[in-house]
């Protein structure tokens, strides 16, 4: 994307189960990749702490997550917040179960593993946690290229 913020940043949610690793580095990293052009926050439906791995894998790219705080999803719902996308990032079941947020609100669904349900050694599971974070980074630079052409394109 250009340097150059857009007029109004956009509002982004992201939603997983436990708001403990996935929805917490998509948050992180959209928000070390786009700056000021959004605004972003995360929340799940059962709030949980933050998974170690989680906060490991972010940490290797120099993003520290470890103050972090779970937050409900339908605290958010309540208390009549407004965003531009909210984004799943959990499995199509789970997704469903997000509540339709007030005003114009585009809902997205991509679906990462989650790192809190593999089992294995430290490293194994680090690795796992590393692999599904690069993942989430290459799809949101995706989006991120996506919504730049579509902001180029004539009206």
């Amino acid at each position: 994307m250009t340097d150059q913020p857009l007029h109004t940043p956009l509002r982004v949610l992201f939603v997983c189960v436990h708001n403990s690793a996935r929805s917490q580095m998509a948050e992180a990293l959209l928000r070390q990749l786009a700056g000021a052009r959004c605004t972003v926050e995360s929340a799940g439906f059962e709030p949980g702490p933050l998974l170690p791995e989680a906060v490991q894998a972010m940490k290797l790219l120099g993003v520290d997550i470890s103050q972090a705080q779970s937050k409900s999803v339908f605290d958010l719902y309540r208390a009549g917040r407004i965003f531009d996308y909210v984004i799943s990032v959990c499995d199509q079941s789970t997704a469903e179960r997000c509540p339709i947020f007030p005003g114009v609100c585009k809902r997205l669904h991509w679906t990462f593993a989650d790192p809190s349900a593999v089992d294995g050694t430290p490293a194994q599971r680090l690795e796992f946690a590393v692999g599904i974070r690069d993942c989430i980074k290459n799809r949101i630079e995706d989006w991120l290229a996506g919504l730049e052409s579509a902001s180029r394109e004539p009206s």
